[in-house]
């Protein structure tokens, strides 16, 4: 018994040591996007950062948003969390605060200079 619990602290050590922060590169209708975290992603707050790029230059005029969300399932309720990103430092940064480990799809919104929205949708595991 005192074995299995040794492996198992071990195990769950490794796991969390070798967790890596979030970064996920895209394209969508001609923009390069990429979404990354500061860090491995936790129950609490996390900070995302968003480059957008067209033909190699970084767009700064965009307006950017993101909406995190785990459907209702038996015995949970529907949870969501939106953020609007800030440009800083030729990136935009938002804040997401996940209130459960799980599964979480989301849709990364950006609205360019011409008016038109572009959508990605994912999803990152806790």
């Amino acid at each position: 018994m005192k074995l299995l619990k040794v492996v198992s602290i071990l195990l769950f050590s490794c796991i969390i040591l070798n967790a890596q922060p979030l970064d996920v590169k895209s394209k969508k209708d001609g923009y390069e996007v990429q979404l990354q975290s500061e860090k491995s992603l936790v129950m609490g707050n996390n900070t995302f950062i968003v480059t957008l790029q067209k033909e190699g230059k970084v767009l700064n005029d965009a307006k950017v948003k993101a909406k995190f969300f785990m459907p209702e399932m038996p015995g949970m309720p529907y949870m969501e969390q939106e953020a609007k990103a800030k440009f800083v430092d030729g990136k935009y940064k938002f804040l997401i605060n996940f209130s459960m480990g799980g599964t979480w799809q989301y849709h990364l919104m950006f609205k360019t200079a011409d008016g038109k929205v572009h959508k990605i949708r994912a999803s990152v595991n806790l």
